[in-house]
Parts: structure tokens; C-alpha cells; sequence
């Protein structure tokens, strides 16, 4: 098929988070405002300097069967729960072909993750070096592979268009979604199941954080850890779990008559070329983004009315990111009710831009964006209109919503979002 530019919208999603087994259970506990965060448990977490952690709050062994979770990594097993979540909300009863309203040549997956399966990894090397090299599992290589979650999901559905796997740290969920919009727009796919997933809940990976500074340490209160834009953030608070969308062309939606949740009008990709772990201060790279966003869709900064923050509680990342948008934005960013959804989920890492992109798309479906928890002395250089206590009722009419995602090595991903 010819290239196009065809209207893409989210006709199912899915999640399994740290406030939740599914969508509606994680968009429950983001509007009541409920932390995810708790003390690690277990004899090989307490010697960490951090031993919080935003751990799933259903355990994915207990939703699939035991056979298939012992072939595939904790993070494939997110991405595939909450794949099976998001394609059956989209209306689908089968695989593809085997449910005819969506052809499997016209099917694609877009599944991140930021690190792989590096519990998999980590484990395996444990049983090699304590049984010797016959006791590792032969499913190791595929359960590791750091495309598993995308090939495992691609299995499950059917899809034969493209299998992906973006890597961009942070931002790989996010990305995940923008490369979605554009197998539909150039006409590769009809269908594409897109998102991030993350599993790396692993003494090493957090200590290897906690030594370059990045986690919060306040072990004594888990629940208030997590605090963008807070004066007395330290860093953030890893998270794990997946969060999946259901995009299709608004041609073949209707064609199947599907419900539409909103419409997905693009993206808005940048590098910062600055470091490999820090954030360029002035948020120059970021504001590039937004500006791309801007000049590749008819978004107009005055509709903007909800924006999901990246808002990790590092220092110097949350104020870069609100420098950004003040310099693209303008005064329009007063009337943007800014939510940062990290402050309840932790920081599902590759995982981020995939539940984040989930909350954008049911704070717009719902009109009401999530409230940002433990800010209870918001930084002066924070300049924007950060939604805390309570939930906030959006306007009417036509309105659009940005989600922000940015990870080590310069990436920044920002998507949008419109009311249909």
C-alpha cells in the first residue's frame, strides 16, 4: 500500500501496574491518588542502601498459567497480560485472521523495554555459577532477548506486518507508540499493539542507580518517596509492570465499528547530545521535541489542556522539563493541568511511556487528570500548573493532552493526543 497519512486512534488498552492488574484498577488508584510504593522484601534486598520499590500489584505467576510464565522473562509476562487486556477492549475475540475483522499481513507490534530481561540474566548466571552449566534453562536466550515481550505479544495476536522493539532507555515505551503511529500512517499496518513493559525489581540494577545518585533513599517512608517538583525530592523510585494501547487507522476502526477512546495525532522525537545519564540542563533538547511536535501535526499549543509529565523526582530533570515547556509553550502552559503520574507508579523505566500513555489516554477519555502526590512544597523553578490533592475536571469541547518521556543517553519522546 501506498504511503499515507491516515488518522490513527486507541480502540483498546491495557496495563498492569503498581496500583493495579489492569487498566481500571491502575486509573482507580492513580485518581485516588494511592502510592505504589513499598519496602523490598526478602534477605537479598537488606543490605541495599534503597530497599523501596513500586512492585506490581498483581504478581504476574498468578494470572498466567505456570507453563508459560517459566518460558518468558517478568517483563514479557507484563507486556503479554497487559496485551490480552488492551486487545480484547479494542473488541477483538481472537487472533488475527481467526477473527476476521483484522488481517494478520495488517497487523503489527511495538513492545519496548528499557533494560531486557535482565532478572533472567542475573538468575540464570546465579544457577551457573551455584549448579554448574547443565541446570540453565534452555529458555534463557529467548526469555533475555531484550525483543521478547514485542515477539511473545506478536504470537499471541497474530501480527505479521513488523515485530519492533525500540530501545531508548526511559523513553522506549513512548517511542514504542510513535513508531506504532507511523506503521499505520505510512500504510504498513492497519492495527498495531504498542507499548512498554519493565521488570528490574534486582539488587543489582539497584545498586548500580543508587551509586550514580539517581533513587531516593527514604526507605522509612515508602509512599512519600516519590515526589516531583517537590524541594525535598532525592532522586526516584523504580517501578515495574506494562502498559499497552490498541492503535488502529480511524478508517478501519470504523469499519468494524470500534469505540474509539481518542485520537493519536503524533509525535515529537529530539537527542540532547549532552550526557549519557544527565539532562541538559536548560531543557533545550526537550523543547526541540515539543517544537518538532508541533510542526509535524495541527496540534495547536492553545487546545493543549492536560500534559503527563516524565517528572522522575530527580533535581535537576523535573525543573529541565518544565523549562522546556515554558519555552515552547508560553503563557499557554497556564492552562495546562500538568499530572505526574511517577509520584504513585514509581519509574517503570522502558515501562513508562507505555501506562503513561494509558493514563493520558483515559484522562482524556474521562476529562480528568490524575493528581500529583507528595508535593507539599513545589520548587520555585517549577513554573506550571501541577494538579495536586485531587483530581481536576478538563474542560469541554476539543482538547488535547501531551506525554512527555525522556531517557539516559539524550532521548526525548512527546506524544499527543486529542478528544474525538
Amino acid at each position: 500500500m501506498s504511503s499515507t497519512n491516515r488518522t490513527v486512534v486507541v480502540t483498546g488498552i491495557g496495563a498492569t501496574t503498581p496500583l493495579g492488574g489492569d487498566s481500571a484498577s491502575t486509573w482507580e488508584g492513580l485518581l485516588a491518588g494511592r502510592s505504589g510504593v513499598k519496602p523490598l522484601e526478602g534477605e537479598r534486598f537488606a543490605g541495599l542502601p534503597v530497599r523501596i520499590a513500586a512492585v506490581a500489584a498483581v504478581d504476574p505467576g498468578d494470572v498466567l498459567p505456570r507453563p508459560l510464565a517459566r518460558r518468558l522473562d517478568r517483563s514479557a509476562q507484563f507486556a503479554l497480560i497487559a496485551a490480552r487486556e488492551a486487545w480484547a477492549d479494542a473488541g477483538f475475540t481472537a487472533r488475527a485472521g481467526d477473527d476476521t475483522s483484522v488481517d494478520p499481513d495488517r497487523l503489527g507490534t511495538v513492545i519496548a523495554s528499557g533494560i531486557g530481561g535482565v532478572t533472567t540474566l542475573l538468575d540464570q548466571y546465579d544457577v551457573l555459577k551455584e549448579k554448574g552449566e547443565r541446570r540453565v534453562s534452555p529458555h534463557t536466550v529467548p526469555m533475555l532477548m531484550p525483543n521478547s515481550p514485542a515477539a511473545n505479544v506478536s504470537l499471541e495476536v497474530g501480527a505479521q506486518a513488523g515485530v519492533h522493539t525500540p530501545v531508548s532507555a526511559c523513553a522506549s515505551g513512548a517511542e514504542a507508540v510513535g513508531y506504532a503511529v507511523e506503521m499505520i500512517r505510512s500504510g504498513r499496518a492497519d492495527v498495531v499493539v504498542a507499548g512498554g513493559t519493565e521488570a528490574a525489581i534486582h539488587p543489582l540494577p539497584i545498586a548500580a542507580f543508587t551509586n550514580m545518585m539517581a533513587m531516593s533513599k527514604k526507605n522509612d517512608d515508602p509512599a512519600g518517596a516519590s515526589r516531583p517538583y517537590d524541594t525535598g525530592r532525592d532522586g526516584f523510585v523504580l517501578g515495574e509492570g506494562a502498559g499497552i494501547v490498541v492503535l488502529e487507522s480511524a478508517e478501519h476502526a470504523a469499519r468494524r465499528g470500534a469505540r474509539v477512546y481518542c485520537e493519536l495525532l503524533g509525535q515529537g522525537i529530539s537527542s540532547d547530545a549532552h550526557h549519557i545519564a544527565q539532562p541538559e540542563p536548560t531543557g533545550r533538547g526537550i523543547a526541540k521535541a515539543l517544537e518538532n511536535l508541533l510542526a509535524s501535526t495541527d496540534l495547536k499549543a492553545s487546545e493543549v489542556m492536560h500534559l503527563n509529565a516524565h517528572a522522575t523526582s530527580t533535581p535537576q530533570g523535573d525543573v529541565a522539563e518544565i523549562k522546556a515547556l515554558r519555552r515552547v509553550l508560553g503563557d499557554e502552559l497556564d492552562h495546562v493541568a500538568v499530572s505526574a503520574t511517577k509520584s504513585m507508579t514509581g519509574h517503570l523505566l522502558g515501562g513508562a511511556g507505555g501506562i503513561e500513555t494509558v493514563a493520558t489516554v483515559l484522562a482524556l477519555y474521562h476529562r480528568t487528570a490524575p493528581p500529583t502526590i507528595n508535593l507539599t512544597d513545589q520548587d520555585e523553578d517549577v513554573d506550571a500548573d501541577i494538579v495536586k490533592g485531587e483530581p481536576r475536571a478538563l474542560p469541554g469541547g476539543t482538547i488535547s493532552a501531551i506525554n512527555n518521556s525522556f531517557g539516559f543517553g539524550g532521548h526525548n519522546v512527546v506524544l499527543a493526543l486529542r478528544t474525538v
